[in-house]
């Protein structure tokens, strides 16, 4: 059974949700491998073989963790040209998504980016599903030339823990010089908001000009569930909430199993952005928003009177 590359996405060492569902995803395909690059391994391992990683390949070169993105595209161009994969997938975040675009141009392979779903091919390969077009429509597709490399957006598949051997390999280098030319002289950890990362999170609830700068009701009903916190562009541009937590075609693509829209009339800018939501909830003054059209369930009312009485109706079933 061939293998299949999962880049592990991780913060010194703690594995995202995001790699546990691309093990899941690999199993479908072949037998998953993990590639982890930069330090705290053994805090990953574990984690890694829980969910179905037969062999791990361990990167820890400063000549590829020091640099920003061209080096780990070689590290996988030169490990897909020893272990000849069935396929290569990846995280959809902006920076894995330009290390795939790097790669496919080194190993002169197709690029599928955005897939919500990922199976096996009716003739082997793989097969995948996008949404495109601000999640207009969803679009089949597969790789006709040299290893598929995916992208796979986040919560496109429920993690599912099978144990995996977890064999380790050390991966030695060699990087070249034109890799290096963006060197990382800083970083630091971005502060915990006691909230879960947005492009991650199984729930979401987001607020937009209904909510007149005022997120406090957002917020509330949001650590209720335990949920992320969105925006709209509109929310964002006013200054009410921060960019990092725009969703929309401008912002951060989410496809969480319940997303809350509050005060948001839903513009095809946002709907591009959370149109893949598995469970879609609107709250809204206005009849007539347009994000009526997408959802599940619709609430017409004041965010401001609706969702004190849900938070308060979560808080009672929770006892």
């Amino acid at each position: 059974m061939a293998e299949v590359l999962v880049l592990v996405d991780h913060t010194e060492g703690a594995v995202r949700k995001t790699t546990t569902e691309l093990l899941t995803i690999a199993r479908r395909l072949g037998e998953p491998s993990a590639v982890f690059v930069g330090t705290g391994f053994d805090g990953a391992k574990e984690t890694l073989a829980q969910y179905g990683a037969e062999k791990i390949y361990r990167v820890e070169s400063t000549d590829v963790t020091d640099y920003l993105v061209a080096p780990i595209a070689e590290v996988l161009a030169m490990i897909v040209g020893s272990a000849a994969p069935a396929a290569v997938l990846l995280s959809s975040s902006p920076g894995h998504k330009e290390i795939a675009a790097r790669l496919a141009i080194k190993i002169e392979s197709g690029l599928i980016t955005d897939a919500v779903d990922v199976q096996a091919g009716d003739s082997g390969g793989l097969s995948t599903t996008q949404s495109v077009f601000a999640g207009g429509f969803a679009v089949r597709a597969t790789v006709t030339k040299g290893t598929p490399i995916v992208t796979v957006k986040p919560n496109s598949a429920t993690p599912e823990a099978v144990a995996g051997a977890a064999v380790e390999q050390a991966v030695e280098v060699s990087i070249s010089e034109s890799a290096k030319g963006a060197r990382i002289t800083d970083s630091q950890v971005k502060a915990a908001s006691g909230r879960p990362e947005l492009t991650e999170a199984a729930i979401v609830v987001s607020g937009g000009r209904g909510t007149g700068g005022d997120f406090s009701k957002v917020e509330e009903f949001a650590d209720s569930l335990g949920a992320a916190v969105g925006a709209s562009r509109a929310a964002v541009d006013a200054g009410w909430y921060p960019h990092g937590n725009q969703i929309g075609q401008t912002g951060k693509q989410v496809s969480p199993q319940l997303y809350v829209a509050a005060g948001i009339s839903g513009a095809i800018q946002h709907r591009a952005g959370m149109q893949t939501s598995k469970t879609i909830i609107a709250i809204n003054k206005d009849a007539e928003a347009p994000i009526f059209e997408l959802v599940d369930f619709g609430v017409v009312g004041d965010l401001f009177t609706v969702l004190p009485q849900a938070t308060k109706a979560v808080h009672t079933a929770k006892g």
